[in-house]
Parts: structure tokens; sequence; C-alpha cells
């Protein structure tokens, strides 16, 4: 079985760091990016299987590149991370497969990741 990849997609180098040891840790293929323009480069060289977006960012916000990312490939999951719970009532974020606020506790965020793996996989599974 080859390794997932993700793309953590966050302006802050520290969590993006921090995401990347802790899902590489978990078995993953990580690649980082630290803005929407960044982002979208990676995804058009090698596609990733999952997206962790941050919602604030500077220029184009997690929210709005989760639209335009949306319009052109509707099956790769997304899992929100933003240190703002008061997201959670944004009717944008329902283009998202899951939303995690931020923690030092990266536990939910990995159980979200692998839960959303399973489902994406379920889901691609011939009839």
């Amino acid at each position: 079985m080859n390794k997932k990849r993700i793309l953590i997609v966050d302006d802050e180098e520290n969590i993006r760091l921090l995401y990347s040891e802790e899902l590489k840790d978990a078995g993953y293929e990580v690649d980082m990016a630290k803005d929407a323009k960044e982002a979208q480069k990676k995804i058009d060289i090698q596609k990733p299987d999952l997206i962790t977006l941050d919602i604030r960012m500077p220029g184009i916000d997690g929210i709005e590149f989760l639209r335009r990312f949306r319009e052109h490939d509707k099956t790769t999951p997304v899992v929100l991370c933003t240190a703002y719970s008061d997201y959670k009532q944004d009717f944008r974020i329902w283009a998202s497969e899951a939303y995690v606020v931020k923690s030092s506790n990266l536990e939910p965020l990995k159980n979200t990741i692998r839960e959303v793996l399973e489902k994406s996989a379920r889901q691609s599974e011939p009839e």
C-alpha cells in the first residue's frame, strides 16, 4: 500500500512543521504550502490525497481557496483547521469534509484525517 500524501496549507511555519512531523510519524507523505498560491502550484504538480487548510491566511483565505478548489475538484478531501471555532456556523465550510479547531493536542486532527481518508477510500471502491 502506498503512503497517502497530505498537503498542509498554513501561513504559520511552526504549525506546518508541527503537523508535518506528526503526520510523517503517523505514516503519511507530507508536503507544505504557506498560502493558497503555493498550495495551488503544489496541487498542480502532484495531487494530494488530502489537504489540511487553514482558514485565516493572508491573500486568499482558506474558505475562498476551498471554493475555487471545489470548482475543479469535488473529490479530494479537505480538512479545515483553524484556531477559531466561530467558523462552525459558516455555511461556506460545508464544502470541506471536516473541521478541526487547532490545539496543542494533535490527536483530534490525526483521527479526523484517518477517518476522512478511510471514508474516501470506501467511496472510491468499485461496487
